[in-house]
């Protein structure tokens, strides 16, 4: 659920991006309305309000969501400061791979892998299933980045509808595979770990 949660901004980043723009008078300013910078705004605010809303219901965010949310505000900064879309471009590449470094680093920092400390509330798995876990999300991510590098630089009438539906199929691909791959080893037990009722 967390992950679609990030796709909000981005939806409405897309929508906005695809209207033809057009002035509207806001308060006696005249603004542009649709287009790569006013769909930059958008994302900005939108992100802004839904982790705001998470943050004050939940009393906290994820440091995956403070990743996503900082990353917004800085790329989409430079971007309307410049008014050069190529900073937004570079957003989706870096947060997948500093994801990908976070899943890397795990195995070398702390007592946990991070994708057992995501889920290991919930499953109960034979320590060398969670190490695929985590390599598969280290691919996954470094794909995710390299792909929409990739396509943002390569295609660039299409880079916005790849980085909003493009990331959106990759994601539920991935999670289909995980959840059949897991599928196989939900009866298994991990020694190291006692299972729990609920």
């Amino acid at each position: 659920m967390k992950q679609f949660i990030d796709f909000i901004p981005l939806l409405l980043f897309f929508i906005v991006y695809k209207l033809d723009p057009r002035v509207i008078d806001l308060a006696g300013h005249e603004l542009t309305f649709g287009g790569i910078y006013s769909a930059t705004a958008v994302l900005i605010i939108s992100s802004l309000v839904v982790y705001g809303a998470l943050f004050i219901s939940q009393r906290k965010l994820e440091k995956s969501q403070w990743l996503t949310l900082v990353a917004c505000l800085v790329f989409g900064s430079l971007t309307l400061a410049f008014h050069s879309e190529t900073f937004l471009k570079w957003k989706a590449p870096v947060v997948n791979w500093l994801f990908a470094l976070a899943f890397i680093g795990s195995h070398f920092i702390g007592d946990r892998l991070l994708i057992k400390r995501i889920m290991g509330h919930a499953l109960t798995l034979p320590e060398p299933v969670w190490v695929r876990l985590n390599v598969a999300w280290i691919v996954f991510f470094l794909f995710c980045g390299a792909a929409n590098l990739f396509v943002a630089f390569t295609f660039q009438d299409y880079w916005v509808d790849f980085k909003v539906f493009g990331s959106l199929g990759m994601t539920v691909l991935f999670l289909v595979a995980q959840g059949i791959y897991l599928s196989r080893h939900l009866h298994d037990t991990d020694p190291t770990t006692p299972k729990t009722e609920d």
